[in-house]
């Protein structure tokens, strides 16, 4: 089967963006598809969450810059089915040296052509850094599908309109005129509050057939997790989270026909 690229990206930080990229990794991992995570943020947040060390030189500034190949830099994690490949601080200077290279938008999807001949993957998920820079842009031009993390909360729905010009953007100048918004992944919920069930509804309004009905709820286990270096599942799997996540994967799975 072929391999399926997503990429979580949203502008703004804080929205369960880097979260919900390893969580869904590991469910869909857990439900033994073949998964592949990839961690563009320069912070790492996503490599510390899956226990693996930051390394230099095993991240993709070096096929980036046309230096070895993404194949190389693929790690093993404790999850069964799940690989990484993972974020180092030098990543952040290919924000500014991409924009000097001919076709700059095109060099990561060129980068991953080879994972996907191989078919070593099922699903590649990408997480990107809080910004729309050249990594993220990078990252919408050779993915399949976007996927959107919203906080439930005030304004974000401006957010919402900015990545999604972007998208149209990529298509309408044929640099990636197949890239569809997967769906919108509604984020630190509070059953609490009605401004949660409002921005909800809103965003169901506006794209009705794109938002998935599982919401993640705001608890502090999964804040709490990534600092032990583990997933949702390790630390807590029977917590809110985990089952918020696992519904998430088996929908993910439905829509885009993973398994």
């Amino acid at each position: 089967m072929p391999t399926t690229v997503f990429t979580i990206a949203n502008q703004k930080g804080g929205v369960g963006k880097t979260t919900t990229a390893v969580n869904l990794a590991a469910a869909l991992a857990e439900q033994k598809i073949h998964t592949l995570l990839i961690d563009l943020d320069p912070q790492a947040n996503a490599t510390s969450a899956v226990g693996v060390e930051k390394q230099e030189g095993r991240s993709l500034y070096g096929p980036l810059r046309g230096e070895g190949s993404a194949l190389e830099m693929i790690t093993p994690t404790a999850i069964e089915h799940l690989a990484l490949i993972p974020s180092e601080e030098d990543l952040a200077a290919a924000e500014i040296e991409l924009a000097q290279t001919e076709n700059y938008l095109m060099k990561l999807r060129a980068v991953l052509q080879p994972l996907r001949d191989s078919n070593g993957y099922r699903a590649i998920i990408i997480d990107c850094p809080p910004a729309l820079g050249m990594l993220s842009m990078n990252s919408l031009a050779a993915a399949d599908y976007l996927l959107i993390t919203l906080q439930c909360e005030y304004m974000a729905l401006e957010g919402l309109g900015q990545i999604l010009r972007n998208v149209e953007r990529l298509k309408t100048a044929n640099i990636n005129a197949g890239l569809e918004l997967g769906g919108v992944v509604m984020t630190m919920f509070d059953i609490r509050t009605r401004l949660s069930r409002q921005v909800v509804d809103e965003v169901k309004q506006h794209l009705p057939d794109k938002i998935f009905e599982t919401v993640i709820p705001r608890t502090v286990r999964l804040s709490e997790a990534p600092s032990f270096g583990q997933t949702i599942f390790a630390y807590d799997p029977l917590s809110p989270g985990a089952t918020a996540y696992r519904n998430l994967a088996k929908e993910v799975i439905g829509r885009f026909g993973l398994k």
